[in-house]
């Protein structure tokens, strides 16, 4: 059934329009013994005073971060628990944890960013013909990193002793980040890109940044459907009104499917036949 009253479609990028980071963080947890989603919980059990939450607000240089970040996921008295009680909530039967841990902060953030560098063709597909119907806003909303080559360093460079061949250049492209965090070709898919890391104090799932996503379109929450890969953010959206589709690793043809029916246009005819995961052609 067509939904009318919609006026724009918002989409998440990390996980929809491009390949989700939690693809490399599951291999890094196999690779290390560590159980499944056991780093998720210990990013997210922070709330909003982990280093991942400041880092995406725009509130620490790089490097700081990556010591913070790689001190947390290995703080095993914390995060301990925390993977405990979500085993509890999910019904499973809790693994054997770790007594210590010893994460790379730096390692693991940077196979992230490289993982998620990749464009889901089909869903850059499917914005393209959404904006050439002209009849939809097509905004991104994104918990990102966006700040520019100086904002990342900051005043904060790193130690010379433990990065003696340090440049800018040659960490962003550690990070595939050759254009950036957020390159000019993912930008120009939207008519309008809200930002975590410009926006400041607001990040998904806190309910601000929805409503200034809204805000800033002309829209009521009311009046748009949101993709997201991440059942908390599309929980969020749903709490104010908005009509929201889950993007599952590997699922974007489904959710594309589900949005053409919202949207009562064709996103997903056999113009091409992309493999799971084309680089996009931007």
């Amino acid at each position: 059934m067509t939904s009318p009253h919609l006026k724009a479609v918002i989409f998440d990028v990390g996980g929809v329009v491009c390949r989700s980071p939690l693809i490399a963080i599951a291999a890094y947890e196999r690779e290390h013994g560590i159980p499944n989603n056991y780093i998720n919980c210990a990013i997210t059990v922070r709330g909003s005073h982990g280093a991942w939450q400041k880092f995406e607000r725009g509130e620490m240089p790089l490097f700081p971060f990556y010591e913070q970040f790689g001190r947390e996921l290995s703080d095993t008295a914390v995060n301990n628990p925390a993977y405990a009680q979500y085993c509890q909530r999910r019904g499973l039967a809790c693994p054997k944890l770790p007594e210590t841990l010893h994460i790379d902060g730096r390692e693991l953030f940077g196979r992230m960013m490289r993982e998620s560098g990749e464009f889901d063709e089909r869903v850059v597909e499917a914005i393209r013909r959404i904006r050439a119907a002209g009849r939809w806003r097509v905004i991104a909303l994104t918990n990102n990193f966006s700040k520019g080559e100086t904002d990342i360093i900051g005043d904060s460079p790193p130690s010379p002793e433990r990065y003696p061949h340090f440049t800018v250049q040659s960490e962003l492209e550690f990070l595939g980040w050759n254009e950036g965090a957020t390159p000019p070709r993912l930008r120009a898919l939207f008519d309008d890109f809200c930002d975590s890391s410009t926006l400041g104090m607001r990040r998904k799932p806190e309910a601000g940044i929805y409503l200034l996503a809204c805000a800033r379109n002309g829209i009521k929450p009311t009046e748009a459907v949101f993709l997201d890969d991440l059942g908390m953010n599309l929980k969020a959206a749903q709490a104010l009104g908005m009509e929201t589709i889950q993007v599952p690793i590997g699922g974007s043809l489904e959710a594309l499917k589900k949005l053409e029916a919202k949207l009562g246009i064709d996103l997903t005819s056999a113009a091409f036949e992309p493999t799971e995961w084309t680089p996009s052609k931007l």
